[in-house]
């Protein structure tokens, strides 16, 4: 009987090994610490990134020191999911709210599928108007 409860116990530990993370779950990590860095590495080759309702969209070179000026200018307080779309394997969308030293902000984000990764293609940064 001892011998099914251990089987039990080191089932429940390893269970959360074999599950992959959502890649939205560390976008909003990675927000929630302003790492532009390592959220580079989710952008896909042809991502398009806007902040702040800038009248053109930024390329991968371009927009890491864009982000890289928001997060120092606002710094991250807290993160939370808004809205998420999973239906599609191929395809993932996410509104987040980033809540800062100056303010809260509404962040899209579009995901595709390229290479087996999920690769952010856009990321859309505004202020929210509504609390």
């Amino acid at each position: 009987m001892k011998i099914i409860y251990v089987h039990s116990i080191i089932l429940l530990f390893l269970l959360p090994l074999g599950v992959k993370a959502d890649p939205i779950d560390n976008i909003m990590h990675m927000l929630r610490q302003g790492n532009t860095q390592e959220l580079s590495k989710q952008f896909s080759d042809n991502v398009e990134v806007t902040v702040l309702g800038g009248d053109n969209s930024l390329d991968k070179t371009t927009a890491i020191p864009v982000l890289d000026k928001f997060f120092a200018d606002n710094k991250p307080k807290s993160v939370r999911l808004f809205h998420k779309i999973d239906s599609n394997p191929n395809y993932l969308f996410g509104v987040v709210f980033l809540n800062t030293d100056k303010g809260l902000y509404r962040i899209s984000l579009t995901l595709s599928k390229h290479d087996a990764e999920m690769k952010i293609v856009e990321m859309r940064i505004e202020v929210e108007k509504t609390k």
